[in-house]
């Protein structure tokens, strides 16, 4: 794999992702939520169609994002999500009733090929970004793959974790940055790595939700502060990415999982105004 120097394209459903293209957006709620199949298609359904029309109205690319398992959590009391099964079926409904790509994350090599069968994307967990089976189980499921990078990791090491996902066969491959551990319970972001990452030539998207959480600083569950949001998406932005990922909600404070660095949809709009000005401006 030669990266260096080569721009690469990927193609989520219609949504193309590159640092030299228009900015695209992947944003959703945390998890999928409601108490079975009905309650859990509702949501899905009203939040990514609320989410279609925001993006649709400011001319930006939307990828829908939902987790169906939440495994990643330091407590057992947190919220997981509706599992594998009903999950897959929620969001195989949202694609085909609303025209519209999805995302979701997995966590084991089984999952890779029952969700890839499934999803337009699938996503890797930051804490499994060294984890050589893992990483190349997902790139063979066939489908784009957003890998996260670790908490621990220098982001130059990301380009030979892409490089474990491009040997398994799949050149489809973005990486995303989501803040670095610095202390207990609390993350920092450093933009040169963003710049780092773009280097490789794979599409790098910023995950400005999950950079101002505070993994396990509630106790039981993940804490976090949405304020921060806006000023780190307008800051990765200005380095000239492919894509920005938000997590959202409608009801943030009474979300079951990462409530408080979620953004409310009610301030997404405004947000999204802002980057895709900002992104015209260092891409024109």
């Amino acid at each position: 794999m030669n990266g260096q120097n080569l721009q690469r394209t990927v193609a989520v459903g219609r949504v193309n992702f590159a640092n030299h293209l228009p900015l695209a957006v992947i944003a959703g709620p945390c998890v999928l939520e409601g108490t079975g199949y009905t309650q859990g298609v509702d949501f899905a359904m009203r939040t990514a169609e609320a989410l279609k029309k925001m993006c649709t109205a400011v001319g930006l690319s939307l990828v829908y994002k939902s987790s169906f398992d939440k495994a990643n959590r330091t407590s057992l009391a947190s919220y997981r999500g509706p599992g594998l099964e009903l999950g897959l079926r929620i969001l195989d409904q949202v694609r085909s009733e609303l025209d519209l790509p999805v995302v979701t994350d997995v966590h084991e090599i089984e999952q890779a090929r029952l969700a890839g069968a499934v999803v337009d994307m699938l996503q890797t967990p930051a804490f499994l970004c060294r984890q050589t089976d893992f990483i190349q189980a997902v790139a063979r499921a066939g489908k784009p793959v957003n890998i996260k990078k670790g908490q621990f990791l220098a982001p130059e090491d990301m380009a030979e974790v892409a490089n474990k996902a491009f040997r398994a066969g799949n050149d489809n491959i973005m990486l995303c940055e989501r803040g670095y551990a610095f202390g207990y319970h609390n993350l920092v972001v450093d933009m040169r790595g963003l710049d780092i990452m773009t280097a490789t030539g794979f599409p790098v998207i910023f995950d400005a939700t999950h950079s101002v959480q505070y993994p396990g600083g509630a106790g039981n569950a993940s804490s976090g502060e949405r304020r921060f949001v806006e000023p780190l998406a307008r800051a990765a932005t200005a380095v000239g990415l492919a894509g920005v990922f938000l997590e959202t909600h409608p009801d943030p404070d009474h979300a079951p999982c990462d409530g408080p660095n979620m953004v409310p949809f009610e301030r997404l709009p405004a947000l999204l105004w802002k980057l895709k000005r900002l992104d015209e401006v260092v891409k024109q």
